[in-house]
């Protein structure tokens, strides 16, 4: 057999059928569900008087929607929702998960979270895996070396019905970064880099490979945080080689394999490299000492910059249509031409989303606002953790003490601020110093402006009250 990709070798192993028009029926493994995506899905499985196909493969929880303050009262009662249309679509979860047997967390349940933080830390997400779930961030399960990717509303029900897909085989893409990465540089610095040098339509049909030793040297959260944006660089998913690391984060999780299962499991994950000799279709070297902290200036992940530089000048762009596109960018951002970014006043500080809510992340924030305080400037900040079970370890640790101390909210978990379907919205003409992955005219309210950016670059922004360098919070490098 010639040499594979990590991705043909995925693939080839979850082929059902093929077709002569190019399309292959491909098994499902895993499936997660929340309540954005699902009430037509399992509608129609109703209409059509079909059950759940594999329970057991099936996990849901609410995400989206769930408010992110408080869910039981003094007395233990659940609070209710508020916003009707939040309420009855995390009231259709409920009754559709009862209905068909579907393992489900409840609200108030200390597992429930994001479900791209709960898949990988309930070991719902194995290496070799193929997953799906109705949202384009599924890519992140591709840290842990699973085939992950979104799926829409109707795939949802296909997969609830038959476990299958019928899908296209993408082309394979290698994005390798090489090197240690700089002081106060951190994995959400090293996808912005990514998405800058290839493109917001980079990936478009392709599955991306992340390879290099600074890959090989990033823990699986931060690998998490890099899958999970794959999507913004327009791939279907992103992948990496599943490791030491991987197996030492995945045993012992309560889904995860046990005894002999595990050792199976394991020998098996090992063989999930790309092979000496495979080729790919588009390959992309970085050197890891050239990506600094950065911020996004504009309206998609694209247009990104380091910190310590300036939006683009418009007469610099030969490219007219380009140009069009920057000034469209910076008009609606409130930025001039050429303005330094450290100059640019932030009022709201989101730290949370299925990119940046882990343990790992709560750390690196606290760090730089431990024994500071926000800026007047700063009108509002959360930090919203990624799930139950982070926030039980955050609690422990004393990192909500940490926050609340330095004036941030510390909130429940949940999808929060990352969109504007929840309460937790940036008022119009409001600008946030996000961790979340998008950044699209009205993504986190309607005229609200994004700044992409890492867990301790958005704490330091809160301090500042404006885009700041981290390392100027962080000290000497040990």
């Amino acid at each position: 057999m010639a040499p594979r990709t990590l991705y043909q070798k995925i693939w080839d192993a979850h082929v059902v059928s093929s077709r002569e028009d190019g399309t292959s029926l491909i098994y499902i493994d895993r499936h997660l569900v929340h309540e954005v995506s699902s009430a037509q899905a399992f509608e129609g499985l109703r209409q059509a008087g079909l059950p759940v196909r594999r329970t057991d493969l099936t996990l849901a929880m609410p995400d989206h929607n769930v408010p992110t303050t408080p869910r039981v009262d003094a007395a233990g009662r659940p609070v209710p929702v508020a916003d009707p249309a939040s309420a009855r679509q995390l009231a259709a979860l409920e009754a559709n998960v009862a209905q068909f047997g579907v393992p489900f967390f409840t609200a108030t349940a200390p597992e429930q979270g994001i479900v791209h933080v709960v898949g990988p830390e309930q070991g719902f997400t194995l290496p070799g895996c193929t997953l799906v779930c109705g949202d384009s961030h599924t890519a992140a399960h591709g840290a842990l070396g699973a085939l992950a990717f979104g799926i829409g509303t109707t795939e949802v029900e296909h997969v609830l019905a038959t476990q299958t897909l019928r899908m296209t085989r993408a082309r394979a893409m290698e994005v390798r970064v090489e090197g240690k990465l700089g002081h106060g540089v951190s994995a959400k610095d090293v996808i912005l880099a990514v998405i800058a040098r290839i493109g917001v339509g980079g990936g478009i049909g392709h599955v991306i490979e992340y390879r290099g030793s600074t890959f090989a040297a990033m823990s699986i959260e931060e690998r998490l945080t890099v899958a999970n944006m794959s999507i913004e660089a327009g791939a279907r998913t992103g992948l990496f080689a599943p490791d030491e690391t991987a197996f030492a984060y995945l045993k012992g999780r309560p889904m995860a394999p046990k005894g002999e299962a595990w050792d199976r499991a394991v020998a098996h994950w090992r063989t999930l490299r790309t092979d000496e000799g495979a080729v790919f279709d588009k390959s992309v070297t970085i050197d890891a000492a050239a990506i600094a902290p950065s911020v996004t200036w504009g309206t998609n992940p694209e247009q990104v910059a380091p910190v310590t530089g300036r939006a683009p000048r418009l007469e610099d762009i030969a490219d007219e249509a380009r140009r069009a596109a920057v000034a469209r960018a910076l008009d609606y951002m409130g930025i001039a031409p050429g303005q330094a970014l450290a100059e640019v006043a932030v009022d709201h500080v989101f730290i949370g989303s299925c990119t940046n809510s882990r343990i790992e992340d709560l750390r690196a924030a606290a760090r730089v606002v431990q024994g500071r305080h926000l800026s007047d400037r700063i009108r509002s900040a959360i930090v919203v953790p990624g799930s139950g079970l982070v926030k039980r370890q955050a609690e422990a640790e004393g990192l909500d003490r940490v926050f609340v101390e330095a004036g941030f909210e510390w909130r429940e978990p949940g999808c929060s601020a990352c969109l504007g379907m929840n309460p937790d919205v940036i008022p119009p003409g409001g600008r946030c110093a996000s961790t979340s992955n998008r950044n699209f005219v009205g993504r986190q309210g309607p005229d609200a402006r994004t700044h992409l950016m890492s867990p301790a670059m958005a704490a330091a922004a809160g301090v500042a009250g404006r885009l700041a360098d981290v390392r100027e919070f962080l000290g000497e490098p040990a």
